[in-house]
């Protein structure tokens, strides 16, 4: 049997992330429109890459209707100005709808089918809410395959924090705090602009500018979020801020075999070395990272101690700390989201997964003393999603930092 075709992650970027709904920055903007302005983007910050040395365009959304359907992939490939030789396709898998557009195409290069693919996904909250127009089979709650909790995420994370009563409200409150932070000083430090995309938007006030995140509360207190609401039960623990929010954003990544970077001047930002995705209780699928990145460790023959950086997307916070907890890692552990999550940036679903990838990528280069990394999110109706990256950086010579341990509560 021949030898797996290595494959590189080449380049990533976003638009920045609106807030859905009719005050959102996005508004009238097509959610095709994000995706082609990720990808048009994408191709001009790599202009050795010939457009028709593209394989394959693969883009994903939740909800495939209206601006976000007809075959995404072909139709923004097409709107991207990409040559008609160049085919595509859409793909669904909730939140993890980017994630699974890298390692399916991935996995075609791996094959020897393609050399190069465009990867991503779109969300546009919006104008396409999670589940709308969905008719869930009545067998679901009818046979008791799923209980009626399972259909709403919220709910999800309520039932998380019932399993692990461990898990409180004020040490979701405190990491959520924690991601506003880091996104803050991420910001300052300049480390989000450069994977971002400006888009031009429009307004009854007249054209606008998008050129960061509308969705990061800099200001956020633990007494601001200890008062929120909690909307999915009385006196619960999951409220607005210790979630991600309701938003529309685009991603787009590029990903090549080793050769055919090598073959056309690419950078390889890194290097992919396993993924897997694996089913949970609908009811807890927040749950569902812990089992994936076992599967993913395991494929990889490495441990969790292997892995010097992690982009865990922030859905919930009780569904980071869960998997925090299960692998023994403190909450305030410097390796995890080092420029905060989607408690601040915000979850335009589909789209996710490539940003946690972009911003992995980003760390890798600022960290040559750390070899892998970890990019990992919940799924919607019970699943979870883990990919293991290489730093192509990596300096075996650098002395990595001491790891967090768990702290005594």
């Amino acid at each position: 049997m021949a030898e797996r075709t290595e494959v590189v992650f080449v380049d990533g970027v976003r638009t920045p992330f609106g807030r859905a709904g009719e005050k959102g920055m996005y508004w009238q903007t097509r959610a095709d429109d994000l995706v082609v302005k990720a990808m048009i983007g994408l191709l001009e910050r790599n202009p050795s890459l010939p457009k028709e040395r593209v394989d394959e365009v693969a883009i994903a959304a939740t909800t495939q209707t209206g601006d976000q359907g007809l075959t995404l992939g072909r139709t923004a490939a097409l709107l991207a100005g990409l040559p008609r030789s160049v085919p595509g396709y859409a793909i669904d898998r909730m939140c993890a709808g980017a994630m699974t557009s890298v390692t399916t195409t991935a996995g075609g290069i791996a094959f020897g089918a393609y050399d190069v693919a465009i990867a991503g996904g779109v969300e546009h909250m919006g104008r396409h809410p999670m589940g709308f127009g969905a008719d869930p089979n009545p067998r679901f709650l009818a046979e008791r395959l799923v209980s009626e909790d399972a259909l709403n995420m919220g709910k999800t994370a309520e039932r998380l924090h019932d399993r692990f009563p461990h898990l409180t409200k004020e040490r979701a409150d405190s990491y959520a705090l924690r991601s506003q932070q880091k996104v803050a000083e991420a910001y300052a430090a300049g480390k989000i602009q450069a994977d971002l995309v400006p888009v031009a938007t429009r307004s009854d006030a007249g054209w606008g500018f998008a050129d960061r995140d509308e969705a990061p509360r800099p200001d956020t207190t633990l007494q601001g979020l200890a008062g929120l609401r909690t909307p999915f039960r009385p006196h619960g623990r999951v409220t607005a801020g210790n979630s991600s929010g309701l938003n529309d954003g685009a991603t787009a990544a590029l990903l090549a075999s080793e050769d055919a970077a090598k073959e056309l001047g690419l950078p390889a930002r890194m290097r992919l070395v396993s993924f897997a995705f694996a089913g949970v209780e609908p009811e807890v699928m927040g749950i569902g990272p812990v089992p994936s990145t076992e599967k993913a460790l395991r494929k990889a023959g490495l441990t969790i101690d292997d892995i010097g950086l992690f982009e865990l997307n922030e859905a919930f916070a009780v569904q980071v700390l869960a998997l925090l907890d299960h692998f023994g890692i403190d909450d305030d552990d410097p390796r995890v989201n080092q420029y905060g999550g989607s408690i601040a940036f915000g979850h335009p679903l589909a789209s996710s997964g490539v940003r946690l990838m972009n911003q992995l990528a980003r760390q890798f280069e600022e960290h040559p003393e750390v070899r892998y990394g970890l990019t990992a999110m919940c799924i919607g109706l019970g699943q979870g999603g883990s990919v293991i990256w290489e730093n192509p950086h990596f300096d075996g010579k650098k002395k990595s930092k001491k790891k967090s341990t768990r702290s005594a509560r």
